[in-house]
């Protein structure tokens, strides 16, 4: 209790009252000399130092004053990191139908075709004999020649080619589906009391300028087919199933 009460007597009584004190001199008021601050500096033997010192507070929420305005919006701060991706949101609602485009270029298809026969018949009179044909059928873009019965690819590709010949009474048939000059197939008969019908099929690659013919092919025996002119009893076909640049 000695400390607030001899601070309530350093308050209430003039500093000539106090007893022991020496008397200081008076010094402006706009410069206290006395008592000294905190950072003055005070003898050990000055009376004074033995006081206790007073060090105010202020509550700073009673100097607290109203909210201001908002300030100015500042400038926009640098873009930061890029995160990482987030959850995939919702399916959206089906768009409005666009425009229709320009039309395209014409579909460039590739076709091939020939179908070819032979009303008369025809005895082989040599070992290799090529087989003439005197019925066109179809024969697109002119590329079946008929006095020499052959077939020149332009359009290169895969071929459906069939065969079909009517067999002679007591001779024999023998024929070569021919590609160029290597025999790609046979057709054959032995010789027989009844005329039959027979027929040979294969696909074949063409590239351009291939030639496909039908050859006989005699041997120690009649070799011969049968034809009438009434009747279409020989035919040779062939067809593009798909261009070598669909391949």
């Amino acid at each position: 209790m000695a400390a607030p009460t001899l601070l309530l007597l350093a308050l209430l009584l003039p500093v000539g009252a106090w007893p022991g004190l020496p008397r200081r001199p008076c010094v402006h008021c706009c410069r206290p000399a006395w008592p000294p601050g905190p950072y003055a500096w005070v003898s050990d033997g000055d009376p004074w130092r033995r006081l206790p010192r007073v060090r105010p507070t202020i509550d700073i929420e009673i100097l607290k004053g109203e909210k201001g305005e908002a300030g100015v919006r500042g400038r926009a701060g640098r873009s930061g990191k890029e995160g990482p991706p987030g959850a995939r949101g919702l399916q959206g609602r089906k768009g409005q139908k666009g425009q229709v485009g320009p039309p395209g270029a014409p579909c460039q298809r590739a076709y091939a075709a020939f179908s070819v026969g032979r009303r008369e018949g025809l005895h082989s009179s040599d070992d290799f004999q090529a087989v003439p044909f005197d019925t066109e059928l179809v024969n697109l873009d002119g590329a079946f020649d008929l006095a020499a019965g052959r077939f020149l690819c332009t359009v290169p590709g895969v071929y459906f080619l069939s065969l079909n010949v009517h067999t002679w009474n007591y001779k024999e048939t023998y024929l070569h589906v021919m590609l160029n000059r290597r025999p790609a197939a046979v057709l054959y008969a032995q010789p027989s009391e009844r005329s039959v019908m027979q027929a040979q099929s294969l696909m074949l690659p063409l590239a351009a300028g291939d030639a496909v013919w039908v050859r006989m092919f005699q041997r120690d025996q009649d070799n011969a087919i049968y034809g009438e002119h009434g009747d279409l009893y020989i035919t040779f076909s062939g067809h593009l199933v798909k261009p070598a640049a669909e391949l």
